[in-house]
């Protein structure tokens, strides 16, 4: 819990470094492209829009004239695209430093993915749980590498149903599926840290969550972009915790880091608890067996 106001000051030199950031056309994502690409690293925005994040290149590099920024083509709610994007990036890179599993969506009608996953499960855990498998080998052949998975305070209100995961037999819910899928976040890092120790080998996964910060994720929710005035932080502030959980040589295996203020919402980052819930490994191995089966990927 010390060192209460790391900042992006603290990030050295990335120079060398190859770094995967999702969803990163706006809100958090892009903001930490911008802060990356700033500390010479290679930065690859993985995105649904090309031409969108083409846009954003070009934004940060009238700040960094040097940015070294690929942008890819990468659909979360989308298997193939996720397998054809993993091979692209292990046929053109031989390293991999740092995968930030930053995509979300939040609050959004019901809908299923293109396998038929219920869409923010689909796309918050199981895109994300599959684009790690399949990287997985790149990351273990990079000495140091990292991994990074966003979640968020709504995990606290989440809670598992394994006979309805894809919302077929229940009423939807669209503020209970989002809490379902940054719980299921949690389960994934935890779990994985768990294998990755037993194996006494890297990369080393952490997870994040952003407080309360004025971003797109809440397009779907006009109460949130009201009260948005009222609580929430700058994007520079809500992506601290990401770049923590990231770069801070001192962050250990299955930390959860948010901001430091009341409930958590904003401040700088720091290391915290996640809820109880969270830490249930029955539960966890579980949602890994069901993981594997839906996406047909194994670690």
């Amino acid at each position: 819990m010390s060192n209460q106001h790391w900042d992006a000051t603290k990030i050295p030199d990335q120079k060398g470094k190859v770094i995967i950031v999702t969803g990163s056309t706006s809100g958090i994502g892009k903001e930490a492209v911008k802060v990356i690409a700033g500390k010479n690293a290679k930065v690859i925005m993985a995105v649904r829009n090309v031409d969108k994040g083409k846009e954003v290149v070009n934004v940060i590099k009238k700040k960094f004239k040097k940015a070294d920024i690929d942008v890819r083509k990468l659909d979360l709610t989308n298997l193939n695209s996720i397998r054809a994007f993993a091979n692209l990036i292990k046929e053109d890179y031989d390293r991999l430093d740092i995968l930030i599993n930053n995509a979300g969506i939040m609050f959004s009608p019901y809908s299923k993915t293109v396998d038929g996953f219920e869409n923010q499960f689909g796309t918050n855990h199981l895109g994300h749980f599959a684009l790690t498998g399949l990287l997985m080998p790149l990351l273990k052949k990079t000495e140091g590498s990292r991994i990074v998975v966003l979640s968020s305070t709504g995990h606290t209100m989440g809670n598992l149903n394994f006979e309805d995961l894809n919302w077929e037999t229940r009423k939807y819910n669209t503020q209970k599926a989002y809490c379902d899928s940054k719980l299921s976040n949690l389960y994934f890092t935890y779990e994985l840290a768990r294998r990755l120790n037993k194996e006494g080998d890297h990369p080393r996964i952490t997870a994040a969550h952003p407080g309360w910060t004025a971003t797109d994720l809440q397009k779907h929710s006009a109460l949130m972009r009201r009260l948005n005035k009222l609580f929430a932080q700058h994007v520079n502030m809500g992506v601290l915790p990401t770049l923590r959980a990231a770069f801070d040589e001192d962050a250990k295996a299955g930390e959860f880091y948010g901001p430091s203020g009341i409930m958590n919402l904003r401040g700088y980052p720091v290391a915290h608890q996640s809820s109880k819930l969270s830490y249930d490994e029955t539960i966890s191995r579980e949602l890994w067996k069901r993981s594997e089966e839906m996406t047909g990927i194994k670690f």
